[in-house]
């Protein structure tokens, strides 16, 4: 049997999709001040509509939970309301759309919290360098160590947001435990010193995420849920030392729960990456990683590399900011815009919904 291309139809959760090419999650910061999706975001996400799927930006469960300058969050009813606006448009073109749910946990600053709270994180290890804020880089801060009472709410939160995901119009959701964030942070045995059921062995490293999925399976069904894992990757200053041993437990207590997909950064150690590859049961979605040595294939072409491998689906980053109509530049091998770095984060539609299309520049 021939392998699968990016341009066959394939199926998540139950989900039909018109082809194998996911829009990767990337933080863009143009909602409001109060975390409330935008006009211009609706027609950013609607312009991406021929991905199999979209993948948002990490939207906050919980006000603490915010860890940039205007990102979305899934925790007000107004957040609600603007997000339909962004499903609705997305559905309108023919798109499928899921939402990143995306504590940053450590990684954030308290000017960028309500009544100036503390980042919340594992435990009270402050991340290395600075944090962009409506005031500039400042330094990071000590966060604050979890309680176990503070860790059963936010797992609460995580499964509201969910619920909230699905009243929005969102067909899915997708919990980031990459990265960095707080999942990772858990995880991770360089940001989890802990010496209470959350923290010391592998397993109980894991527990927290197992909970959360536990938690927002719980909520919305498996079907409907998907997660990010980053393993190895040193990004936002983590540091892991048992990497084998940590996903192994984890995929291991994630597998019965049946998920809808599994979403890998690649790792940069090959010997991983074949681990998840054997005990990922379900769908398999794989960002081909910039910072993997010896990988300079171009995005296509690793694509299928990882598609022969045993990948169900691959995500793009850049690729689809600057070019919304990605998927179709692909199969027609046509040329690809190039992203302007300048305008990722945050300011007006300029870099961010003024892209030529194919039809546009002709």
């Amino acid at each position: 049997m021939a392998d699968a291309t990016l341009f066959d139809t394939t199926t998540v959760g139950g989900l039909q999709l018109a082809n194998r090419a996911v829009m990767a999650p990337m933080t863009r910061s143009r909602a409001n001040d109060d975390g409330v999706p935008t006009e211009m975001m609706a027609t950013y996400y609607a312009q991406r509509a021929s991905a199999g799927l979209i993948i948002t930006e990490g939207t906050q469960p919980n006000a603490v939970g915010q860890g940039y300058p205007f990102t979305p969050g899934l925790h007000t009813a107004e957040q609600v309301t603007g997000w339909r606006s962004v499903t609705e448009a997305v559905h309108a073109e023919g798109g499928k759309i899921f939402a990143q749910i995306m504590h940053t946990g450590r990684i954030g600053h308290p000017s960028l919290l309500p009544d100036g709270q503390v980042p919340l994180a594992p435990s009270a290890v402050r991340p290395a360098g600075q944090v962009f804020t409506a005031d500039g880089m400042q330094d990071f801060v000590v966060p604050q160590a979890m309680t176990v009472q503070d860790i059963t709410d936010t797992v609460a939160d995580y499964a509201t947001a969910a619920r909230l995901a699905v009243e929005a119009g969102f067909d899915g959701v997708e919990i980031h435990g990459a990265n960095g964030y707080l999942p990772h942070q858990f995880l991770a045995s360089g940001t989890n010193q802990r010496t209470d059921e959350y923290g010391g062995s592998p397993v109980a490293r894991t527990r927290f995420l197992v909970e959360v999925m536990q938690a927002v399976v719980a909520a919305i069904g498996a079907g409907r849920v998907g997660f990010r894992l980053s393993p190895g990757n040193d990004f936002n200053d983590i540091s892991e030392d048992d990497v084998m041993d940590t996903y192994t437990s984890l995929l291991e207590q994630l597998v019965p729960l049946g998920p809808a997909y599994l979403h890998i950064v690649e790792a940069r150690e090959k010997n991983v990456n074949q681990r998840i590859l054997g005990l990922w049961e379900g769908t398999l979605i794989v960002n081909p990683s910039p910072l993997v040595q010896n990988q300079e294939a171009a995005d296509k072409e690793r694509a299928d590399q990882w598609l022969a491998r045993g990948a169900d689906l691959i995500a793009f980053g850049r690729m689809f900011i600057a070019n919304p109509d990605f998927v179709e530049r692909l199969a027609t091998d046509a040329p690809l815009n190039e992203a302007d770095g300048s305008t990722f984060y945050g300011g007006t539609e300029v870099g961010y919904t003024d892209y030529p299309t194919l039809v546009t520049s002709s």
